[in-house]
C-alpha cells in the first residue's frame, strides 16, 4: 500500500491545532516521518542488523533500542522455550513497548509469541501446548522479582458460577497459580452441582492463550505488568499450518527480539490471510468504538487510532497523535496502569517485596507532581499517599484507595486525550461517527 505523502498544507492544519493546545510538534521531524511512512510497500519487513530485532516497516519506525536489554531480560521470564523438533517460537514486543520511540511513558510490557508445534495430530499438538504452558507457569510462578498473576487457557463449556461470580459458556478461562498447580478449577452449575474443569480438558479447545506477570526491576525501582500473548499453530507432517484458536494473527504491531527467529516468522507469515490488514484495522476500529462509547478510555482509544491511521494512509492524523504520546501529561496513562500493577503485586501470594511497591508508589507521586501544576495534582497525590500509607502499615494495597486513585487518574487521562483528539476536525469526525453508531 503505497500512499502519496500529504501536502504541506494538510500537515499545516494539524500543526495549527497542536499549537492551539500547546502540543509541541516539530514540522521538519513530522515531514521526515510522513515521508518514511509513505515510501515503499506496507508489506516490507525490516531487520536492524546492529541489534538483531526485526518487524514490519511501520512498526520499526516507532521502535527505539535503548531499553532492549531490559525487554530481553523480561522476555526470558515470559517466553515459551523452544524444544528441538517439536516447538519453535518467535518472541516479539507489542503494544506501547514496541513503540518506544514515541511512547515516552509506556504502559505495560506486552509481549507476543508465535509458538509453532510440530505434531502428528491436532490432539497431540494441543497436549503439547497444555504441557509447555503449565510447565512455564509453574517454573516462573514466583520469585523476588516477579509474580505470575494468571494464565488464560481454554474456554468454559457451559454457564457456571466460579468464586461466587457467573461465567458464560465460551468465555476464556483465567487460571490462578494455585489452580494451575492443582491442574483443575472448581466451579458450580446454577442448580448447585459441582463441576471440575481439568487442565487437560481446557487443552481440547485452547482458544487464545495468554500469561500475565508482575515484574519488578530493583535497580530502577519500577514495577510493570508483563504479559505474553501466544499465537499457537499446529504444523502437520505434510507441512500444513493450522492455528489452534482458528486465527493466525497478523504482524503489523510487533518487533521481534532475535534475528534467529526470522525462519519461523517467515514460515508462519506466508500463511497470514491476504485480508489480514483489513481485518486487523477492523478489529482496532471495533475497539475504538468500545473505548469512546462504553468503557470510555480516550487514552486507549488514542493508541488504537494511531495504529489505524498509520496503517490506512491517514498519516497527518497519525503524526499528530504520535506527538501526543510525548506530552508530559500522558505520564498519567502510565500512572493509571501502574496503580493496577501495584494492586496485583501486593496480593498476599505475591513474592515481590513491599519495599519495591513503596518505591514504585513514590515514583508515581513524583511523576504526577512533575506532570500537573494545579488542584488536579493535589487530588491524585492525595489518593496515591493513601495507597502508600496502606502499603507501609499493612504491606497490602487496600482496594478502596487503589480504586479511588485509579478513578481519579483515568478521569484526567480521558480529559487530556479527549480535548486534544477532538481539536483536530478529522479526528473529531472519526470519533463522532463511532459515537453515533449503536
Amino acid at each position: 500500500m503505497t500512499e502519496t505523502p500529504p501536502a504541506r498544507s494538510d500537515l499545516q492544519r494539524i500543526l495549527e491545532s497542536a499549537r492551539r493546545l500547546g502540543v509541541e510538534m516539530d514540522e521538519a521531524e513530522a515531514l521526515q516521518w510522513l515521508g518514511a511512512m509513505a515510501a515503499g510497500s506496507s508489506g516490507d519487513i525490516v531487520v536492524d542488523t546492529r541489534t538483531g530485532v526485526f518487524g514490519h516497516k511501520v512498526s520499526m519506525l516507532d521502535f527505539a533500542p535503548q531499553d532492549l536489554d531490559r525487554f530481553r531480560a523480561i522476555g526470558r521470564i515470559v517466553e515459551i522455550p523452544d524444544e528441538a523438533g517439536v516447538v519453535e517460537t518467535a518472541l516479539a514486543l507489542s503494544g506501547s513497548a514496541a513503540q518506544s520511540k514515541i511512547q515516552s511513558y509506556p504502559g505495560d510490557c506486552d509481549f507476543f509469541e508465535r509458538v509453532n508445534i510440530r505434531a502428528t495430530t491436532r490432539d497431540e499438538a494441543c497436549a503439547v501446548l497444555a504441557r509447555i504452558l503449565r510447565d512455564k507457569a509453574l517454573a516462573m510462578a514466583k520469585a523476588p522479582t516477579y509474580q505470575l498473576i494468571e494464565a488464560k487457557f481454554g474456554s468454559f463449556a457451559e454457564d457456571l458460577v466460579r468464586d461466587g461470580q457467573p461465567v458464560r459458556a465460551g468465555s476464556p478461562i483465567g487460571w490462578r497459580p494455585d489452580e494451575i498447580r492443582q491442574a483443575r478449577i472448581d466451579a458450580f452449575r446454577a442448580d448447585g452441582t459441582s463441576v471440575e474443569i481439568p487442565w487437560e480438558q481446557a487443552a481440547r479447545d485452547p482458544g487464545w492463550c495468554k500469561l500475565d506477570w508482575v515484574v519488578a526491576d530493583p535497580a530502577r525501582g519500577t514495577l510493570a505488568n508483563a504479559s505474553n500473548m501466544l499465537d499457537v499453530t499446529w504444523e502437520a507432517p505434510d507441512g500444513s499450518i493450522t492455528p489452534l484458536d482458528g486465527y493466525l494473527d497478523p504482524y503489523f504491531q510487533e518487533v521481534y527480539l532475535e534475528a534467529e527467529s526470522i525462519p519461523i516468522f517467515s514460515k508462519l507469515a506466508r500463511h497470514v490471510s491476504a485480508d489480514a490488514l483489513e481485518e486487523y484495522v477492523s478489529q482496532l476500529d471495533h475497539e475504538v468504538h468500545k473505548y469512546v462509547t462504553q468503557d470510555v478510555n480516550y487514552g486507549k482509544a488514542a493508541k488504537r487510532m494511531y495504529n489505524i491511521f498509520r496503517l490506512t494512509g491517514r498519516y497527518e492524523e497519525a503524526a499528530y497523535i504520535r506527538e501526543l504520546f510525548d506530552e508530559p501529561a500522558t505520564v498519567l496513562y502510565q500512572v493509571w496502569t501502574l496503580i493496577r500493577t501495584i494492586d496485583d503485586a501486593a496480593q498476599p501470594e505475591a513474592g515481590i517485596a513491599t519495599e519495591a511497591l513503596i518505591q514504585q508508589t513514590d515514583r508515581l507521586i513524583l511523576e504526577v507532581i512533575k506532570a500537573l501544576e494545579d488542584d488536579r495534582e493535589a487530588e491524585v497525590v492525595k489518593q496515591l499517599l493513601r495507597l502508600r500509607d496502606g502499603l507501609v502499615e499493612t504491606g497490602d494495597a487496600a482496594s478502596q484507595p487503589v480504586e479511588a486513585a485509579r478513578a481519579q487518574v483515568i478521569n484526567l487521562v480521558n480529559n487530556f486525550f479527549h480535548e486534544r483528539l477532538t481539536a483536530v476536525p478529522t479526528i473529531q469526525d472519526y470519533i463522532a461517527h463511532h459515537q453515533a453508531e449503536p
